[in-house]
């Protein structure tokens, strides 16, 4: 599933081919997603300038004036950006098309992704209201991290994995960033000290910023905006590596459960 960083990568490649463009054509060929694509998606964009091209946690926000285009990618989606756009393929369900020529395609196998128009300010849409703070926002320090962790005697990396805490850090992340933090993620996220959960704050910081400088992970179906696979996935300290030395200290890293997902962890080196 593309996490903050592979849509985040996204943005970045698709902004400077659509902002302060044009859309001059819409086409729906499968209104089947998670939600149904709207069916006046055309006449509330033909026409319409995006001004520019946020992100809010996994979720892509085209800003036309005072309204939004929420795009959310579900498990399999992707966009690509085409100046001359081949050939439909299979699961190729959207196109927008610009006035400097480009098409904005949205590709999404399993179709759990989503494309949502939003009149209102976007933060007050239901998907986004309840979201935490961005983890490069100032909101988001070990003051606040502290002080919203103190009830909480889940695992703090389940906690770690709550949006209304703090968006981006999916699983593959939150493993990461544990690592480098050097808390073991069973550790109850009331028992962290202010102390650790500072250099939880910048390590979560670290693996995102690294993970989008490596165009982020591909396991699967991710590819950006071009086409290209992240490589993240080849600097993994922890994530996939059961087994494995440690490359701090040469334990072997350990794998077990933790609410349904994969949690990997070096036993020495995380307490």
């Amino acid at each position: 599933m593309p996490e903050l960083p592979e849509v985040e990568t996204t943005r970045r490649g698709i902004a400077p081919h659509v902002e302060r463009q044009k859309v001059t054509a819409v086409r729906v060929y499968d209104r089947r997603l998670r939600w149904p694509v709207p069916r006046d998606l055309s006449r509330r964009l033909v026409g319409r300038v995006v001004d520019r091209v946020d992100r809010r946690s996994k979720y892509l926000l085209f800003r036309l004036g005072r309204d939004t285009l929420i795009v959310h990618f579900g498990m399999t989606g992707s966009l690509r950006v085409y100046g001359t756009a081949p050939a439909r393929r299979t699961h190729d369900h959207i196109d927008l098309e610009f006035g400097n020529g480009v098409v904005l395609r949205y590709h999404d196998p399993r179709r759990f992704g989503a494309m949502l128009w939003s009149p209102a300010a976007a933060g007050e849409h239901p998907l986004l209201a309840a979201l935490g703070p961005e983890p490069f926002s100032v909101g988001f320090d070990a003051a606040y991290l502290f002080a919203s962790t103190r009830t909480r005697r889940a695992a703090i990396k389940i906690a770690l994995m709550d949006n209304r805490l703090v968006v981006g850090a999916g699983n593959i992340y939150a493993n990461e960033a544990l690592f480098r933090a050097g808390i073991r993620p069973t550790r109850a996220a009331n028992r962290v000290s202010r102390e650790r959960l500072a250099r939880l704050v910048a390590a979560v910081r670290q693996t995102l910023a690294a993970a989008i400088a490596k165009g982020g992970s591909t396991l699967r179906d991710y590819v950006d905006s071009d086409g290209a696979p992240g490589y993240f996935q080849l600097e993994y300290n922890v994530y996939g590596r059961e087994g494995e030395p440690c490359r701090v200290c040469g334990d072997p890293i350990r794998a077990i459960r933790q609410a349904g997902r994969a949690t990997y962890y070096c036993g020495r080196c995380q307490t």
